[in-house]
């Protein structure tokens, strides 16, 4: 049988009864959004799935996030690429800040954990020199 994944906010305070479910890929999604709008993360560990639909234009919001929901605590895993010359503290730190301040504010869900592991630190593109200015033409040289 299969289990459901499916979380469930209890809605005590309000008036009206039923009941509220949030499919864990939408929690995926808010927590990948909110963490790759940090200012220092290049990019979001992906997997080939992902960096194929994302070479064909499309777009994957929730590429480098692990979802673990045991006993009623949500843990979350961030998989990043930051870019070089950031403090890499400030950088986890403003995102573990972030993502629970999205989850908090969009699902009324507090997160027992936000863990934020560093893959990778991505170095600022160069531009190619020409070589003109650096060799000089052969015009000038006549």
């Amino acid at each position: 049988m299969a289990e459901n994944k499916n979380l469930v906010l209890d809605n005590q305070n309000q008036e009206v009864s039923g009941e509220i479910v949030i499919a864990p890929e939408v929690l995926e999604i808010i927590v990948g959004i909110a963490a790759s709008k940090v200012d220092g993360v290049y990019a979001m560990r992906g997997n080939l799935a992902s960096n194929v639909t994302e070479l064909f234009g499309g777009s994957v919001h929730d590429k480098g996030v692990t979802l673990k929901n045991s006993d009623g605590e949500i843990k979350i895993d961030l998989y990043c690429y930051l870019e070089y010359g950031i403090s890499v503290p400030k950088v986890a730190l403003d995102m573990q800040g972030k993502v629970r301040q999205q989850v908090l504010y969009m699902t009324d869900l507090e997160l027992a954990e936000v863990n934020v592991h560093v893959v990778g630190v991505v170095p600022e593109k160069t531009t190619m020199p020409n070589l003109d200015d650096l060799f000089g033409s052969e015009e000038e040289e006549a």
